[in-house]
């Protein structure tokens, strides 16, 4: 491989998809040349056609990481830092993405300033597009709204305690103070924190704050995007997150947003910075129809109701967004104090608050349609890591708190499941042998799903793999269900109804 002719593959590449300028060819040249420490260029005309017809940089960020490492310009481990800072010399300048986001804006509308960021991102390898086609992904016919299911290969899983950690740890003098953090912008990372060099993002303003946008390296699902506020605050929803909510529809109606409940368990795995999650995707859950219908005096004009859904939700529609908004607020502040003995639930032990609420907002035309999910984080003997968290049973396939996006209806589960999924399915078709004892222990990979091998088994052997792999997946499929039916803190008997309807009651809403 000749670095040389990879710097005029980067130049051709830049050119094409990065809005490098004619005029800032010699001098991006020679940046390039300086950081990879080479004397010249390239002498001659150079193949870089294949380069400019790229469609992700993946082969280039290969390239200059391989040779990185062979000329020692990164310590061991760097090289994907070191290419992700190559690509980030490549790209404009926020100033400059920012304007020509607003330019794009002001000439097609959202859409087009949402694909010129979108675009951005993947071609400068920021969202790394071919990490994300790997990853597993299906459907699950519930005979309602549906799920959808992937297996997430490029995400580690975290603990619930992991992330309460995570929410109450000092800040210090850690730089940047966090992932989410404004001071990513540019950012080459380290060994403890992920290379940002290519990262941009454009300002937000939500709520009379400094937000900006980006959108998410490993997306789970079409332009996955987040906004962030400027401040490291910690995550938190009140009466005022509604407003911003409606003013991110209002400036991209084109996205879904919402908000993660803002306590451990409940909550996302980021909690020590305030940051909303919403993209392009319809989730499964805006598939879902109302259940029950309630009206409100204080609100004439927007429908309201129970949403026909596995978790507690309500969701309510209206073109007036000072009611939108004061209903979403009314709902959020009333949920934080309402006691229900009876369903479990208890909003406070103490000074401790267990009630949260994830809002969840998106724009139809001139109509708001604004979904509110309660949530509880309370534990007790029988389940000490949340009587509203996925219940032990389930723990094998997921043990992750169930956040904002699989509240929703998407599962992101552990890259483990790809190679347990196929040990499992080989024990099925007799290809690799049951032995009870040895999944008894702990150290065997299939500990953790040893009841599940046993119920599987005891169902019969499968005929072949395409039988035994439908028959893991449904088993999956299942438990994901049933793990949103633990998250409802109504359940779906006469006890749940009968303390949905108290809560809504409380707030001055009839059943319509």
């Amino acid at each position: 491989m000749d670095i040389r002719l990879t710097v005029e593959k980067l130049i051709a590449y830049a050119k094409a998809n990065l809005a490098l300028k004619e005029e800032d060819e010699v001098y991006t040249r020679n940046l390039l040349l300086s950081v990879l420490r080479l004397p010249s260029p390239l002498g001659g005309e150079a193949d870089i056609k294949d380069a400019a017809n790229a469609d992700v940089p993946d082969a280039l960020m290969e390239e200059i990481a391989e040779y990185a490492k062979k000329a020692h310009l990164t310590e061991e481990g760097g090289e994907e830092r070191f290419a992700a800072n190559i690509f980030g010399l490549l790209l404009p300048m926020p100033s400059e993405i920012n304007a020509a986001f607003r330019a794009a804006y002001k000439e097609g509308g959202p859409e087009k300033a949402c694909d010129y960021l979108y675009r951005l991102s993947v071609m400068s390898g920021y969202v790394q597009k071919t990490a994300i086609s790997r990853n597993l992904k299906w459907t699950y016919d519930d005979g309602k709204s549906g799920l959808e299911i992937t297996v997430n290969l490029s995400k580690p899983e975290k603990s619930n305690k992991d992330i309460a950690k995570l929410a109450h740890a000092p800040k210090g003098d850690k730089y940047p103070s966090c992932s989410l953090c404004k001071e990513n912008e540019g950012f080459e990372g380290s060994a403890t924190h992920p290379p940002r060099r290519n990262l941009r993002t454009v300002k937000l303003s939500l709520g009379g704050e400094r937000w900006f946008l980006q959108y998410s390296p490993y997306a789970y699902f079409e332009e996955h995007c987040i906004a962030v506020n400027e401040q490291h605050v910690p995550m938190h929803v009140d009466g005022r997150t509604p407003d911003k909510l409606l003013d991110f529809v209002d400036y991209l109606p084109n996205y879904f947003i919402g908000s993660n409940a803002s306590l451990p368990i409940v909550g996302g795995s980021i909690l020590n910075h305030e940051h909303f999650q919403g993209g392009k995707h319809l989730m499964p859950m805006h598939h879902a129809s109302i259940l029950t219908h309630y009206r409100s005096e204080e609100f004439p004009t927007l429908e309201f109701g129970i949403l026909d859904w596995y978790n507690s939700a309500v969701r309510f529609e209206g073109t007036d967004r000072k009611e939108v908004a004061a209903c979403a607020a009314k709902l959020i502040e009333g949920w934080e104090n309402f006691d229900c003995p009876e369903c479990d639930i208890l909003s406070h032990t103490g000074e401790t608050l267990h009630n949260a609420s994830s809002p969840i907002c998106r724009k139809i035309g001139e109509k708001y349609s604004f979904t509110v999910i309660l949530r509880n984080n309370r534990t007790n003997e029988e389940y000490p890591d949340g009587i509203f968290h996925v219940h032990p049973e389930h723990l094998n396939i997921k043990s992750e708190g169930i956040g904002l996006i699989e509240a929703m209806g998407l599962f992101i589960l552990p890259p483990r499941l790809k190679r347990q999924m196929g040990e499992i399915a080989a024990i099925l078709t007799g290809d690799a042998a049951y032995d009870e004892s040895a999944l008894n222990d702990p150290a065997n990979d299939l500990y953790v799903h040893r009841n599940m091998v046993k119920k599987l088994l005891s169902e019969g052997k499968a005929a072949n793999m395409d039988e035994a792999e439908g028959r893991v997946k449904d088993y999956i499929n299942q438990t994901c269900a049933a793990i949103l039916d633990n998250t409802a803190v109504f359940k779906k008997d006469e006890n749940g109804r009968r303390g949905f309807d108290a809560f809504l009651r409380s707030l001055g809403f009839q059943e319509a």
